[in-house]
């Protein structure tokens, strides 16, 4: 089975004020037909870079490297041309964004601009053919009355339906490739399940593979089939999201999964926040970006970035303390895992 896309040593720098900014730093995962894949870390560590140059929509400031691939219906999307990339934008592959009102048109009918998605792609269709179209996609993302929703203006819907006609707008020509970048942040617990189950339900439908983009990563377990862990510009960990929660295996993604809230957890327990700071990418550390605030970390650590240890057949983490000659003392937390 052929991946939907795949991403192949793809790094991305920013020139600002301060010097060259390496936001992503040759990472490289596939996306499979069909599949939720879940990007986690926290903000600054390159999920939502990676994400853009997918689609190109990067700053003029910004530079994807000549060594990156970008492979797509047979394309790398990083060399083809501008014309062919507004071709495959929106049309192939479409996106959800974190702020819908960043994305919509405040002065237009959010009917028009779902209809002027399906026009710009399917230029055979008649006014009345892509009016209802529009009226079935709100139907299917579950806008009330869609017969006189369709000519209402994006102020005078909730944070949470602006989000379901981004969802309509992103499914209009029925991508191969759904990007969602936070698409639940500012929304309520409520709004933010809702939406979920909207995508899974959508993905069920259309068959359409998603790159989902978050910090949460109670979010990324209700959603995701796997997860790729991002800090510091790397890849640290990927996993199938049963594997990753059973058997953490690099002490960021323990540290992610200790600072998630839990219900059962007694009041009189505090969460347990990563000390420290993400690392300044106009400098990045030499080794292991998290080294700083690991407090597993050995003098290796800070010498060199750890290649991929294979923790199963699916799974594989960036961390010394998985190489079978680490001491097996108390500060390895791997210390009793089989290689």
């Amino acid at each position: 089975m052929d991946p939907v896309i795949s991403i192949e040593n793809l790094s991305v720098s920013f020139q600002t004020g301060s010097g060259l900014v390496q936001a992503v730093r040759g990472i490289s995962y596939k996306l499979n037909p069909g599949e939720i894949l879940g990007i986690v870390g926290e903000s600054g560590s390159g999920k939502s870079v990676s994400s853009m140059s997918i689609l190109r929509l990067l700053p003029d400031t910004a530079r994807i490297s000549d060594e990156s691939k970008i492979i797509f219906g047979g394309r790398n999307l990083v060399s083809i041309s501008r014309k062919e990339m507004r071709e495959i934008r929106g049309g192939q592959i479409a996106m959800i964004f974190q702020d819908p009102m960043s994305s919509i048109n405040p002065l237009i009918p959010v009917g028009k601009q779902v209809g002027e998605m399906i026009s710009q792609h399917q230029h055979e269709k008649s006014r009345g053919e892509i009016q209802k179209e529009v009226l079935e996609l709100f139907r299917k993302v579950r806008i009330p009355e869609p017969e006189k929703r369709i000519k209402c203006y994006p102020h005078e819907f909730s944070g949470g339906m602006r989000q379901r006609v981004m969802i309509a707008m992103a499914l209009a020509n029925h991508p191969k490739l759904l990007i969602a970048d936070e698409p639940t942040t500012a929304l309520d617990v409520t709004i933010q399940d809702q939406i979920l189950k909207q995508l899974r339900e959508l993905r069920r439908e259309y068959g359409t593979s998603v790159i989902f983009i978050t910090h949460d990563l109670a979010v990324v377990a209700e959603l995701c089939d796997r997860v790729e862990v991002m800090y510091g510009g790397l890849i640290l960990e990927e996993a199938p999201i049963d594997e990753l929660f059973e058997h953490p295996s690099h002490p960021y993604t323990m540290g992610l999964m200790a600072a998630i809230p839990d219900l059962e957890r007694p009041r009189s327990l505090p969460l347990y926040p990563i000390p420290g700071s993400p690392p300044d990418m106009t400098n990045p550390p030499k080794g292991c970006p998290f080294q700083p605030r690991c407090p597993y970390a050995r003098r290796i650590c800070a010498s060199r970035v750890p290649d991929f240890i294979s923790v199963s057949e699916q799974h594989a983490s960036r961390c010394f303390l998985l190489d079978p000659d680490a001491p097996q003392d108390e500060k390895n937390p791997f210390k009793y895992r089989k290689s």
